[in-house]
């Protein structure tokens, strides 16, 4: 008897300390309102599918910046644009500039080492340089647009040809597609052919067996990144058991030992012209920046987040050029003017389609693939709206609420590409702050493939709608229904009707 409530107390302890921490800081600052929570899991049951609806819901009436409770972490919820402004200026931008620890990270991130998942630190200082400097610099870019170019006009060509008879080139009626999956091949291939120099989807894979393994291990990755651990909230449930634990440990393993072999292969091809294979170079300089953990932590940075969110962005603003031909018309009939029908659209034509990259940053504002931003940790008190912000809190920012702000945006349900062409919002911070400020994160970790990422979507889409006549599929409405999970999916695949425009076909085929 005396042992079981011995190993009570033993469990009980930490339970009761932590609590006692939470209620002891909640008396000593002044915290953000919020809704009372269960006991010990707190507000837990709302990581739930479409989390940034709920914390929405639960703004309307605490106003938008709220506290909530999951397990034994306390997190603040901002949904107001001078709020995030506060957040990340000056000192405040500093202090949260941190993530917290989370079981995924620490075994598919090499241990809270890449990019995305260091806290901010000296490593975090040199990953970020490498990644501006070494990897995503305009010079770097460059000479990768042979690459963007080549993939985007295979995907122009597989759907013109899926739209002849027998291979003789002649035009067919309205062909039905599902665009998501060709998106996800897109740029899958274009960032793993820029890192890796190699191609795993689609047609001309050498190595099949190889392309399939990568395929599942990406997906099993990205999939376990959206995943919510209830022993990150409610450290005691470790005592449990740990099945979910296990299981993300060898997925880590698992990515580790793809991304060591495409590393060793790139390492004996010297004269390869590739991501790993520069950063390889600057291993042999400065081993101490550039070691293999490094390099491939920046490998996964940039192949697992960037393909699948700018594939499902691409998707979305497919889906909202269908649902408004008006939309498409004006994005054509610009393309038609400032290129012509005689050559194709090249990433160097976009800034002189101003319709078009409205499209796509309204894209950004209605459907944000990443409704609620990756979170931050305070690594110091701070305050914000007037509130205290002790050590340790998570922020998380509703990205989603705040794009459908009406003080920021007129009509703010509406898809409305024209509320860019001049500064319609309803505030008087400029454009170009509201842009930024929202798409690709905040402060000194906004995403650094923000650019990258940008022109091949809007490349992308620009070509599609040069080279194709598009149609709902019957005539039937666009769904707009979003999916559960982290990223903001939608629930039901993308299908439209294409054909190859008649003065283009000859480019495409």
């Amino acid at each position: 008897m005396f042992q079981y409530c011995f190993l009570l107390m033993i469990l009980l302890f930490p339970v009761l300390y932590i609590a006692y921490n939470i209620i002891s800081k909640t008396q000593r600052f002044k915290i953000p309102p919020g809704p009372l929570g269960f006991p010990v899991v707190g507000h837990l049951y709302l990581l739930k599918p479409r989390l940034h609806r709920y914390l929405h819901r639960i703004s309307e009436r605490y106003g938008p910046f709220f506290t909530l409770r999951f397990g034994f972490r306390r997190v603040v919820v901002i949904s107001s644009y001078p709020l995030v402004k506060e957040c990340f200026t000056g000192r405040n931008d500093i202090v949260l500039s941190n993530r917290p620890s989370f079981t995924t990270n620490k075994y598919i991130s090499y241990n809270h080492t890449t990019i995305g998942t260091s806290p901010y630190n000296d490593h975090w200082k040199n990953v970020r340089r490498i990644s501006s400097v070494e990897i995503l610099s305009p010079h770097r870019l460059q000479s990768f647009y042979h690459i963007r170019r080549d993939e985007i006009h295979r995907l122009l060509k597989s759907l013109a040809r899926d739209n002849t008879t027998n291979g003789d080139n002649k035009l067919n009626s309205f062909k039905e597609v599902e665009l998501e999956p060709l998106f996800s091949d897109l740029m899958t291939n274009t960032l793993v052919r820029m890192v890796t120099g190699k191609r795993y989807y689609g047609d001309d894979v050498v190595n099949k067996e190889e392309a399939e393994t990568f395929k599942s291990l990406i997906k099993d990755a990205f999939i376990q990144t959206g995943v919510t651990y209830p022993s990150d909230y409610l450290p005691f449930l470790k005592f449990f058991g740990n099945k979910y634990e296990e299981k993300v440990k060898s997925i880590g393993k698992s990515v580790d030992k793809v991304l060591q072999r495409l590393l060793d292969e790139c390492r004996k091809d010297k004269e390869g012209n590739t991501m790993i294979n520069h950063l390889m170079s600057l291993q042999d300089q400065e081993p101490e920046y550039y070691n293999n953990v490094t390099i491939k932590g920046l490998m996964m940075s940039m192949i697992l987040p960037g393909s699948d969110t700018s594939s499902i962005t691409m998707a979305w603003v497919m889906t909202h050029v269908l649902k408004h031909p008006d939309v498409l018309k004006k994005a054509r009939a610009e393309i038609d003017e400032k290129i012509g029908q005689d050559r194709l659209i090249e990433e160097q034509d976009l800034s002189d389609l101003p319709y078009l990259q409205n499209i796509v940053t309204e894209t950004f504002r209605l459907t944000p693939v990443v409704p609620v931003s990756v979170s931050r940790q305070a690594s110091e008190d701070i305050k914000i709206g007037g509130y205290d912000v002790p050590r340790g809190t998570i922020v998380l920012i509703n990205t989603w609420a705040i794009h459908r702000d009406p003080e920021l945006w007129n009509d703010p349900e509406k898809f409305y590409p024209e509320r860019f062409n001049a500064n319609k919002c309803k505030t008087d911070e400029s454009l170009d702050n509201i842009r930024t400020l929202m798409l690709f994160g905040n402060g000194r970790r906004v995403c650094p493939g923000a650019g990258l990422a940008q022109k091949m979507i809007t490349w992308t889409v620009g070509a599609l709608v040069q080279c194709f006549d598009w149609e709902r599929v019957n005539g039937e409405e666009i769904d707009t229904e979003e999916a559960t999970g982290a990223v903001m999916r939608k629930l039901k695949p993308l299908r439209g009707m294409c054909r190859p425009r008649p003065l283009m076909s000859k480019l495409v085929t």
